[in-house]
């Protein structure tokens, strides 16, 4: 039995291959609905299944291909994250089977498969029945590593990307001293898909590493959001799909953790680490002229159309990049409306991690970083270049 599943996004095509794979369905991709119209013809499949928000045409141009222009009776089932009722009304008038509205269990998913066309004669009785659900959304997650030889959590971050359908990882060899690359080289083994490795051949700092991984990771059109996380995992997995969760439910440009004790919470830390980290934050929140508790928090995620005022150009500061974030994207939309998308959402759990590469005396050293980029943002430099960019390209466009 033979399936044609059709998603502008590969995050989302690749498991739900897999698995109808493994129950024995002969199955072929497409990431476009002019590339699933062209192969319909030739594949002959027995259920199409298509998503309706594509790039270059929609899922209801395939749907009025196999019903109007190829009169077939093929089965098809919608897998969409678009919930507008009028949409859902349009498909089946024109003659869809099913509608499934993402997020939603992969094993749901095969489930409606069998009932509509039952399963293959060769299917397995020993495939994988985990539950992995297919989201609507796709992440891509920029970690920096730095001789993570010895405590790179390669487990867990394996064990997510296998539950979690939607997430890209890229990791960044920041010019490692260690087996860092080989270790990274070897995560990523059987993960192609799933798993980049980006390797800077000198050591650039964790600042240079996490823009060149974000401004890297922009380049995938499939993906909706993109943020980093810290490779010891000081904040877990859970909590920053806790962070997509938000800002993929809200109007948000940028959501960033925050290690805030509150009832409930597991976070620690050094008392002496806490109180040059009040410190620090009390002059940080007189830069910004923003009430931030916590900015240099090492989970953050993004909406793609922020990225390059963020990381378009290379930082001043090695450590409390976090803030020249924060400035940047101040000085170019202003301090009224950076504050309305940009959220700072509390941690569940946080904890300091041994063998992080911060030092008191380093700590010290931020105080005169962050009167470094004062000066360097000061006024409203960044705002100017911006418009005379915006102006330049209205001029080019004419």
């Amino acid at each position: 039995m033979k399936v044609l599943a059709i998603d502008d996004q590969q995050l989302v095509l690749l498991p739900l291959e897999k698995r109808l794979t493994e129950l024995g369905y002969e199955v072929l991709t497409k990431t476009s609905a002019d590339q699933g119209i062209e192969i319909y013809d030739s594949f002959k499949p027995d259920l199409v299944i298509v998503d309706i928000n594509m790039p270059g045409g929609s899922g209801l141009d395939v749907i009025t291909h196999i019903r109007g222009a190829r009169n077939s009776s093929t089965p098809i089932m919608v897998l969409s994250g678009n919930t507008n009722e009028n949409v859902i009304t349009e498909g089946f008038d024109l003659g869809i089977n099913d509608y499934m509205k993402k997020p939603l269990s992969l094993n749901e998913i095969c489930a409606r498969v069998k009932r509509l066309i039952g399963a293959p004669e060769t299917a397995s009785l020993n495939h994988n029945t985990n539950s992995v659900i297919i989201q609507q959304r796709c992440v891509g997650v920029v970690i920096p590593c730095y001789n993570e030889e010895e405590r790179l959590l390669s487990t867990e971050f394996l064990n997510f990307i296998d539950k979690n359908s939607g997430y890209h990882l890229c990791f960044v060899n920041d010019g490692s001293k260690d087996n860092t690359l080989e270790v990274l080289n070897d995560l990523r083994k059987g993960r192609e898909n799933f798993i980049t490795v980006y390797d800077c051949e000198k050591n650039g700092g964790k600042a240079e590493a996490v823009r060149l991984g974000m401004l890297h990771m922009a380049k995938h059109e499939d993906l909706d959001y993109i943020g980093f996380l810290d490779a010891d995992l000081s904040t877990d997995l859970v909590d920053f799909d806790d962070l997509v969760s938000t800002i993929e439910n809200s109007d948000f440009k940028i959501v960033s953790g925050s290690r805030i004790s509150r009832m409930g919470a597991n976070i620690t830390k050094e008392s002496a680490r806490k109180i040059i980290s009040m410190t620090i934050n009390f002059f940080i929140r007189k830069i910004l002229s923003m009430d931030f508790k916590d900015t240099q928090c090492g989970a953050k995620i993004f909406r793609k159309d922020v990225i390059e005022t963020s990381f378009g150009e290379k930082f001043v500061t090695k450590w409390i990049f976090d803030v020249e974030i924060f400035k940047r994207v101040t000085a170019v939309y202003g301090i009224e409306k950076a504050k309305s998308f940009i959220c700072e959402q509390p941690l569940k759990r946080w904890i300091h991690a041994d063998g992080s590469k911060l030092s008191m005396k380093d700590s010290v050293k931020i105080v005169f970083q962050l009167a470094q980029i004062a000066w360097v943002y000061r006024g409203n430099k960044m705002r100017k270049n911006n418009e005379n960019k915006e102006f330049q390209l209205a001029l080019n466009n004419k």
